[in-house]
């Protein structure tokens, strides 16, 4: 009954379609997840992007140094606070509209890879879904789309999935670990937010996101 109750929660709160089953959580996780209320990103997130929302500094950390030490600082250095990891500024969650974004990943996860890449804007939308914001990345062949959860420590929570190619429809999040997206909003400009996904399944230690309003 118990995990069936977790189930519903998630179909819920993320649903899409597709993708394997996830592993049943740990019991600790579940019964954290049992206590916390729907709106909370705590009833929502796997075991395994709990862990990477606690490792998300010394990551981003790791990324960056890999990043310099392959000739990438002067170009991670024009970006200013926004590829820095304590830059966080009050009033984190940006409003709804259309955005223009684009994807820094920093630190190549294998032998062979690239350890700093700045991609093209793209096209990002932040709408009301509820209580919470949903935000989509809406071109691009790597698009991820999911839910920020406000908390209380003050520094929103997203937690969603990863959209690849010509697909249409999200895979329902917790269903496939390799599509879960867990990370942080926050705001570093005065109309600019960052998306910080540490640990994707693919390529990077870490993806950065920037987000700034399509009409600025």
């Amino acid at each position: 009954m118990r995990q069936v109750l977790i189930a519903l929660t998630l179909a819920a709160t993320l649903g899409g379609c597709g993708g394997r089953k996830s592993p049943p959580a740990a019991e600790a996780g579940r019964r954290e997840a049992e206590q916390a209320p729907a709106s909370s990103w705590r009833a929502i997130a796997t075991p395994a992007d709990r862990e990477r929302l606690r490792a998300w500094r010394d990551s981003w950390v790791d990324a960056l140094a890999r990043a310099r030490a392959s000739g990438a600082a002067q170009a991670i250095a024009a970006q200013g606070a926004l590829l820095l990891p304590d830059t966080r500024l009050p009033d984190p969650l940006p409003p709804p509209g259309d955005y223009r974004c684009r994807v820094f990943k920093l630190g190549a996860k294998g032998a062979g890879g690239l350890n700093y890449v700045a991609y093209q804007y793209f096209t990002c939308r932040i709408a009301r879904d509820g209580a919470l914001l949903r935000l989509e990345k809406i071109t691009g062949s790597q698009r991820p789309v999911g839910r920020i959860f406000p908390d209380p420590a003050g520094r929103p929570v997203f937690l969603g999935t990863l959209m690849l190619g010509d697909e249409t429809r999200p895979i329902a999040y917790g269903r496939d670990q390799s599509r879960d997206l867990a990370g942080f909003v926050d705001r570093v400009g005065e109309r600019q937010w960052r998306l910080v996904l540490p640990l994707p399944a693919f390529e990077s230690l870490v993806d950065v996101i920037e987000l700034v309003p399509a009409a600025s």
